[in-house]
């Protein structure tokens, strides 16, 4: 077990990427608080880690409040223990030009998909200089390498969200503290419930070679790699998994 004993926060974690890795860090061994704006949803990830013979907790937060933030890791931390695992996955994903996305949208997306990040990272990382151990891995995309058309607010928020790694990962590693992001392709999860069928399969068609679907289970299983002490010497780096969409500009 891979993460034995170990504590881990996952955020957006009542559904798609996020259920996916609470229910896979559970599986190794970790102790894992299920965090959501929709108690519901954290509460049924739970439940069902709980049923496997895991240990999980459910937690409703919204990841852009400070005050939410800090209850988040406060309450973590009565109940299971200081967390040594943190994997930033909350996002919201608009469309829109910049003359098109309202200035709400516009401000949701960077709060809640880049924001949130510095919030959460600023509130555990103390705990984890003074532990001298942990990981903060981020959810970034590849439209954060390179910007697609229609999802500025987006792809804005996501290139903030690969610095921001990057700017961790160098202040922290004197205190053994690792950052790293994950950069997914196109993962059919509720946050793409808007592009599915016909436009998906002609994208993938024509932008991803290989062959198949990513799923939220193989982010997952990036995502427990990464926390795992097989990556104790990773930090700073984008893991990208698209199906080798990036590998050219004219995939």
């Amino acid at each position: 077990m891979r993460l034995r004993k170990k504590i881990a926060i996952v955020t957006g974690g009542g559904s798609g990427i996020g259920a996916a890795s609470s229910y896979a860090y559970a599986r190794e061994g970790a102790r894992v608080a299920v965090v959501n704006r929709t108690l519901a949803k954290a509460e049924a990830v739970a439940r069902a880690i709980e049923s496997d013979g895991g240990r999980a907790i459910a937690i409703c937060a919204d990841v852009s409040l400070s005050a939410d933030v800090q209850r988040m890791i406060d309450t973590t931390v009565a109940e299971l223990g200081a967390p040594e695992i943190v994997f930033n996955n909350a996002g919201v994903s608009p469309s829109g030009r910049v003359t098109d996305i309202s200035e709400a949208d516009w401000d949701e997306c960077l709060s809640i998909d880049l924001k949130s990040v510095f919030l959460v990272a600023r509130c555990v990382l103390p705990l984890m200089i003074e532990a001298g151990r942990g990981l903060i891995l981020n959810t970034a995309g590849t439209f954060g390498i390179r910007a697609a058309k229609n999802k500025a607010a987006y792809s804005v928020a996501k290139a903030g969200v690969i610095n921001l790694t990057r700017s961790i990962a160098l202040d922290y590693a004197q205190d053994s503290v690792r950052c790293n992001a994950i950069c997914p392709g196109y993962v059919d999860t509720p946050l793409n419930e808007g592009y599915r069928a016909a436009a998906r399969d002609a994208f993938l068609e024509q932008h991803q070679p290989l062959r198949g679907f990513i799923s939220a289970e193989d982010v997952a299983e990036m995502a427990v790699y990464l926390a795992s002490d097989a990556a104790k010497m990773i930090t700073g780096q984008v893991f990208v998994l698209d199906g080798g969409q990036q590998a050219g500009l004219y995939a």
